[in-house]
């Protein structure tokens, strides 16, 4: 059975218009009727026309629908996934974006309803700094190809990961070198502080291919890992079907406000520049509930002689490789970490080292 332009329009609420704009890019073929030339649609042709207008209503772009048709047609069924998934990280980037936004308007508002003038430089100043804000929310990228480290990194965690040539075992033992011994401890401790009960909802940021996140599933929790690197997720999905995977980062967490029981992250936070830093422990204030824990272990320095020593210690040790990981790389100062848990009314309850005095565990539970 067919139908006219018209009828189909009317029946699944599209325009003629858009209609044939899908039609002028090559996105349905109806057939022509011989006689008059009037456009006949099928229910093939209802049914792409749903599709594409399901995607249209999440934002994909015109120039993208056609790919995912295509692999919609094919039975491509992980493609089509991880491009929706994409879309939703995209969004929850957005919206995040919208909000640093109003907030930056109302910052202006409540400017001009203290001053007596409109002092046109303080809305200036605001603005200025929301624009450096958002260039550092929106600056994040995968420097170090961790879809590429996908396929061996878990073996590498076995034991090969730390075991950068040229470092000393008095460095090792300081937590110079890497993992070596470190990476299973840090994660069974993050475990044993955070306790996650059976019924609770986990988030674990930086997920890679779910080791902590399937502790922490075991546990009874159920959880959702983050991780902007597709590899990495497709290898934590085969390991551990149970948790939910997600494209995301740090910086916009493809999460709803006070989502989850608690928070955690291992390895990962070191990724983010200073300037990354606070606006991620925002995201991951904003998902987590009220009294919920955040718990975060990574190397961290006290002051910046001590993350320069790091650095020295790798160059003195000829060890070529580690300076240039460590140069991508942006160890947390803890005071500063610990300041901005405190004046966002979080209660310190763990913070201690792991085998060396830079890998460090801190626990904190939000009001």
């Amino acid at each position: 059975m067919t139908v006219k332009i018209k009828e189909i329009a009317q029946k699944l609420n599209i325009t003629p218009r858009a209609i044939r704009l899908y039609e002028a890019k090559g996105l349905i073929r109806p057939v022509k009727d011989k006689q008059n030339q009037y456009r006949m649609f099928s229910e093939k042709d209802a049914w792409r026309l749903q599709t594409i207008a399901a995607l249209r209503e999440i934002g994909v772009p015109l120039d993208n629908i056609r790919g995912m048709l295509e692999r919609i047609d094919s039975g491509d069924k992980d493609e089509v996934g991880h491009y929706l998934d994409m879309q939703r990280s995209l969004l929850f980037a957005q919206w995040v974006e919208l909000k640093q936004m109003i907030g930056t308007i109302d910052s202006m508002m409540e400017r001009i309803r203290q001053q007596d003038s409109l002092d046109v430089s303080d809305m200036y100043a605001l603005a200025d700094g929301a624009k450096r804000l958002r260039g550092a929310r929106t600056g994040w990228s995968d420097r170090w190809g961790f879809d590429r480290l996908a396929e061996t990194y878990d073996a590498e965690l076995d034991g090969s990961f730390g075991g950068m040539t040229g470092v000393s075992p008095e460095d090792r033992a300081q937590g110079i070198g890497g993992y070596e011994g470190c990476y299973e401890a840090a994660l069974n401790r993050i475990g044993e502080l955070v306790e996650p009960q059976q019924g609770e909802t986990g988030l674990d940021i930086g997920t890679g291919t779910g080791n902590l996140a399937a502790k922490l599933a075991a546990a009874g929790a159920a959880m959702v890992g983050v991780d902007q690197s597709r590899e990495m997720l497709k290898r934590c999905a085969a390991k551990v079907p149970g948790i939910e995977t997600k494209i995301g980062n740090f910086l916009a967490l493809p999460c709803f406000d006070q989502q989850f029981d608690f928070v955690v992250s291992s390895f990962a936070y070191h990724h983010l520049t200073d300037e990354q830093k606070p606006l991620a422990l925002e995201e991951m204030n904003r998902v987590l509930k009220p009294g919920g824990r955040l718990c975060i272990a990574d190397w961290m320095a006290d002051d910046e002689a001590q993350r320069s020593e790091l650095l020295a210690i790798l160059r003195t040790n000829g060890c070529a490789p580690g300076v240039q990981l460590a140069a991508e790389e942006f160890y947390a100062l803890r005071p500063e970490m610990l300041a901005w848990l405190k004046r966002n009314c979080y209660t310190v309850a763990e913070d201690a080292a792991i085998y060396a005095s830079r890998l460090r565990v801190i626990l904190a539970v939000k009001a």
